[in-house]
């Protein structure tokens, strides 16, 4: 059966999630570590990591009798390309701004 796709907004909609991202960029950590962090059972940790995982934002690596979780690069390279397009879009539009307020300056100068 095909793994549905997830839209990496919706990941990362979740709070929990973001926390636990953040947690993670801080240190890997085994999943029953990362469950301290949270009033959740751990089975609602477990189904998160599992989003998180599916969506490419972390790996998880067997280490003897514990599973870690790792941040990957994967899931974050779709929210760089989405943000980038608007930091390009603006940055035009604020040069555009410029161009105009510099030619009003110079017109009313001379």
């Amino acid at each position: 059966m095909a793994q549905p796709t997830l839209d990496t907004f919706q990941v990362i909609a979740d709070p929990s999630r973001r926390k636990m991202l953040k947690l993670l960029s801080k240190n890997s950590l085994t999943i029953n570590n990362l469950a301290d962090n949270f009033d959740m059972s751990r089975p609602a940790v477990s189904k998160h990591v599992k989003i998180l995982h599916t969506a490419g934002f972390i790996s998880i690596q067997d280490i003897g009798r514990e599973r870690y979780c790792i941040l990957k690069q994967d899931g974050f390279n779709e929210l760089q390309e989405f943000i980038s397009y608007f930091d390009k879009f603006w940055v035009s539009k604020l040069k555009k701004l410029e161009t105009l307020l510099n030619n009003k300056l110079d017109n009313k100068n001379n």
